[in-house]
C-alpha cells in the first residue's frame, strides 16, 4: 500500500471516477455522484494497492474561531476505507499520514464528525461538546441556506499543537464537514 498527497484542482478524471464509486458505497445514502458531498476539500490523502484506490480522507485547512481566539484546524473528512481490504490496517496508516501533517506544520488541532468515535479515540481524539455556529449549505442545490448553531455528539478533536482545547462557543467559520 502507498499513500499519495493529492491536491484537489489536480484530480484527474479517473482518479475523480474512482473517487466517486468509494464514496457513493462508504456513504451511499448522502453523496451525490461526485467526489465531495458540500464542498470539496483541499487536499486528500488517497491509499492506493496496486493502481486500485482502496481509501481516501479529504482535508480542510482554515481558521476557526474557539470562545473568542483563532484557531488553526485541519478538518478531516469522510475517510473510507473499501470494504474488501476493511480491517487491513488502511484506515489507520491514512490517519497517521493526518496527524503527522497536523504536528508538521502549524495547525494547533485536528477536527471531525465521528460516526464510530472508538475508531477515533484509539489515536488520540476526544469528543466535545462545543456548541457550533457554521455555514449551512444546501448540498442538492449548492447554494447557501443560512447560518447554524448546535452542539453535536459526533464532534471530535485532537490537539497537534500547543493550544488547549476549550468547551466555548466555536464557530467553524465556514461549512460543516
Amino acid at each position: 500500500m502507498r499513500i499519495e498527497q493529492h491536491l484537489e484542482m489536480t484530480i484527474s478524471e479517473s482518479i475523480n471516477t474512482e473517487l466517486i464509486e468509494l464514496l457513493q458505497h462508504a456513504f451511499p445514502s448522502i453523496y451525490p455522484n461526485r467526489r465531495y458531498f458540500k464542498q470539496l476539500p483541499h487536499l486528500r490523502l488517497i491509499a492506493y494497492e496496486d493502481e486500485q484506490i482502496i481509501g481516501q480522507v479529504g482535508l480542510d485547512f482554515r481558521v476557526m474561531n474557539v470562545d473568542g481566539e483563532p484557531i488553526h484546524v485541519l478538518g478531516i473528512i469522510d475517510l473510507c476505507v473499501r470494504k474488501e481490504v476493511r480491517g487491513r490496517g488502511v484506515g489507520l496508516a491514512l490517519m497517521e499520514e493526518v496527524i503527522a501533517l497536523g504536528e508538521e506544520y502549524p495547525i494547533d488541532f485536528l477536527l471531525l464528525f465521528a460516526d464510530r468515535p472508538d475508531l477515533y479515540e484509539r489515536i488520540g481524539f476526544h469528543t466535545v461538546s462545543n456548541t457550533c455556529t457554521w455555514l449551512q449549505i444546501d448540498d442538492e442545490n449548492q447554494t447557501t441556506r443560512g447560518i447554524g448553531e448546535a452542539s453535536f455528539d459526533e464532534l471530535m478533536v485532537r490537539s497537534v499543537g500547543d493550544k488547549k482545547w476549550t468547551e466555548g462557543k466555536l464557530d467553524l467559520l465556514g461549512y460543516l464537514y
